[in-house]
């Protein structure tokens, strides 16, 4: 892996390169790189420089650099190959990384483009097209390697030398029956030292891990790091094999989840990046914060409401805003957690509950806490002893909230089959501003001719 100055080398030297349409130096370049950071360079060029990258790549160069792309990028450089040369680009290709890149096609292209291949090919690429593509249909590849469980061993080694160099993975090896149906996997370890004349079905395992074509990919991705597998058959209904996931994919998947958790818990849409456009940005987060200002007027209400007890003690305006932060604060750390739990692991109604109700506890000790240390402080700056005890109750009062709520939020979006990571963050921050204010503001007030008397 280079560095980010060593990047930027590259990438000067790539743009003299295509400046002086030098292709023995460029595809010299390429060969001294991982495809994957070559792909990042070309990523930083302006538009038309990419038709000239592609124009002077060698074939195989070209098509390394397709499969390492981000999806937006693929787009832009399948806009510099007319049709003919995106199929023969395709020759080389994994079907599963076709149907990525077909899938972000524009529906005209697409059907241009599958119309000129090979029927075999196109009955193949329409199939997995028709899979949601954060699915396992979707992620699916369709270069595996299977063998009859009727076969020898030695039949089996002489199908492998076959079709062997068209496959991803070689190093698990799928068996089925004569209707294609999955029944075991065997190790191509074990394939190589079991003697010739043994029949397959005789060293393979029976008992396979295995997803159909309709499983969520974060399903997949559970499943695979779970049992450390290599790769996941696909199977149908009837449990014959059409696929497998691998690894690689599996990775892509985990990072990609693990970036929509992370914007959604801001209200970020995870469709958007630097590159979007304005208005696509405008569209992702506006509405998020619409409902962010909504929230922030239930809180701003709630402090109007107690409006007169802090015109007599003008000094709970600068306290309140340490009670609701410090509940905001804990009702991150719990829905932070919960969020994570959620997205490994479905919880069991015992779990939840032993969960909730430690949840309070630790509000309840943590509230007690941080209000001890607030309190003494408070009461040391305004030499209040009762505001003091005022802001102790109220940030206990605050940190059980915080835990309820955190703990409440993704557990209740997870049960209505909502993505418990959506937006959690503006809902916990609401309940703890607005019953930090009203906790704390609510005992000033009940306790008011003390604070005055003090």
């Amino acid at each position: 892996m280079i560095n980010t100055e060593e990047l930027e080398d590259r990438k000067e030297m790539v743009e003299a390169c295509i400046k002086d349409g030098d292709s023995k130096k460029l595809n010299e370049i390429f060969s001294d790189m991982e495809a994957i950071d070559f792909a990042q360079i070309v990523e930083a060029l302006e538009d038309e420089e990419i038709p000239k990258v592609m124009q002077l790549l060698n074939d195989e160069n070209r098509t390394a650099l397709m499969e390492e792309s981000s999806d937006e990028m693929r787009i832009r450089l399948a806009k510099t190959l007319d049709n003919h040369a995106l199929l023969d680009m395709f020759a080389d290709m994994q079907k599963d990384d076709i149907v990525d890149m077909l899938g972000d096609f524009p529906t005209g292209r697409r059907k241009e483009v599958l119309n000129l291949m090979k029927a075999d090919d196109r009955k193949i690429i329409t199939n997995l097209l028709q899979y949601p593509e954060e699915s396992a249909g979707g992620l699916m590849s369709t270069a595996y390697l299977a063998l009859n469980e009727n076969l020898t061993v030695s039949e089996g080694i002489h199908k492998i030398h076959e079709i062997g160099p068209k496959t991803e993975v070689i190093e698990i090896i799928y068996v089925t029956d004569r209707t294609h149906r999955l029944t075991g996997t065997v190790d191509l370890r074990d394939l190589l030292s079991s003697p010739g004349s043994k029949l397959i079905r005789d060293i393979m395992h029976d008992n396979v891990i295995y997803v159909t074509p309709e499983v969520d990919q974060e399903e997949v991705a559970k499943l695979v790091s779970r049992y450390d597998l290599q790769a996941i058959p696909v199977v149908s209904a009837k449990k014959q094999l059409l696929g497998i996931i691998t690894v690689d994919d599996v990775i892509d998947v985990i990072i990609q989840e693990h970036d929509e958790d992370m914007l959604q818990m801001a209200g970020v849409s995870s469709e958007e990046s630097l590159k979007t456009s304005l208005g696509q940005s405008i569209r992702f987060r506006l509405p998020w914060l619409l409902v962010n200002l909504a929230t922030a007027f239930l809180a701003s209400f709630t402090v109007k409401a107690f409006e007169s007890t802090i015109n007599k003690v003008v000094a709970l305006s600068a306290i309140m805003t340490i009670v609701s932060g410090m509940g905001g604060n804990a009702g991150t750390q719990t829905m932070s957690v919960l969020v994570r739990e959620l997205s490994h692991n479905k919880i069991t109604f015992a779990e939840a509950m032993k969960g909730f109700f430690k949840e309070i506890l630790l509000g309840i000790i943590n509230g007690a806490a941080n209000g001890l240390v607030t309190g003494v402080i408070v009461w040391l700056i305004y030499g209040n002893f009762y505001l003091g005890v005022i802001v102790f109750i109220a940030m206990i009062g605050n940190m059980i909230v915080a835990g309820v709520f955190g703990f409440l939020v993704p557990v209740v979006l997870d049960k209505i089959h909502a993505d418990p990571a959506v937006a959690s963050s503006i809902f916990v921050t609401t309940a703890t501003d607005v019953l930090g204010f009203f906790i704390f503001l609510g005992l000033a007030r009940l306790t008011l001719p003390l604070l005055l008397g003090a």
